[in-house]
């Protein structure tokens, strides 16, 4: 089984990286595999409407989010991280999380169905509610079971460093992580015993 931790900020190896590698951690612990998907710095396009996508499964801008859409099909599991901008998700990965659902849904993928997603925020300060409330508004549209923690799926922190302060942060990060590998064993065997 494996999970694809997609980092949705311009900053390669930041706050929300860092925050990723102790989910991503915590999964291989628990003999999950992990890789990391970095959406880029590059701008991303908005969602046009075009329905291209229900034509050949994928976005008709060719770019990271067609990129992403030929290999989630692999992935057992998702978690998206996004930096809080302006109090709410970032902007290229809201319209990287528009583009990729709308495709699949309108294409008729189903890379999504019944694989658990979580949201992880990372803030210097506020605004991680909003934002994990509008990116598990994606999972619950796509019918993928959302997988939470003790708290809220956050960390707190200007950078890397601070970050790795927010010892309850970091916490909630190893415990997604745990949560994430259980649901995962536990759908593996219901798979197998044919449920």
């Amino acid at each position: 089984m494996k999970v694809l931790l997609t980092n949705g900020s311009p900053h390669k190896e930041g706050c929300t990286y860092t925050a990723l590698c102790e989910v991503s951690e915590a999964l291989n612990e628990n003999g999950i595999d992990t890789d990391l998907f970095w959406i880029g710095k590059k701008p991303l396009s908005g969602c046009i409407a075009c329905y291209s996508c229900s034509k050949n499964n994928k976005c008709v801008f060719d770019d990271t989010v067609n990129e992403f859409l030929d290999i989630a099909g692999d992935y057992d599991g998702f978690v998206f991280g996004s930096p809080v901008h302006w109090g709410g998700a970032g902007g290229s990965i809201t319209s990287f999380l528009d583009r990729v659902f709308y495709a699949d849904l309108n294409g008729g993928g189903n890379r999504f169905l019944l694989k658990p997603a979580a949201a992880v925020i990372s803030a210097r300060r506020a605004g991680t509610t909003a934002t994990w409330d509008q990116l598990n508004k994606y999972f619950g549209l796509m019918q993928m079971p959302i997988i939470t923690s003790r708290y809220w799926n956050m960390v707190h922190g200007a950078t890397p460093e601070q970050v790795k302060k927010d010892l309850e942060g970091m916490q909630v990060m190893r415990v997604l992580g745990n949560n994430m590998a259980f649901f995962l064993h536990c759908k593996n065997v219901a798979m197998k015993m044919g449920i």
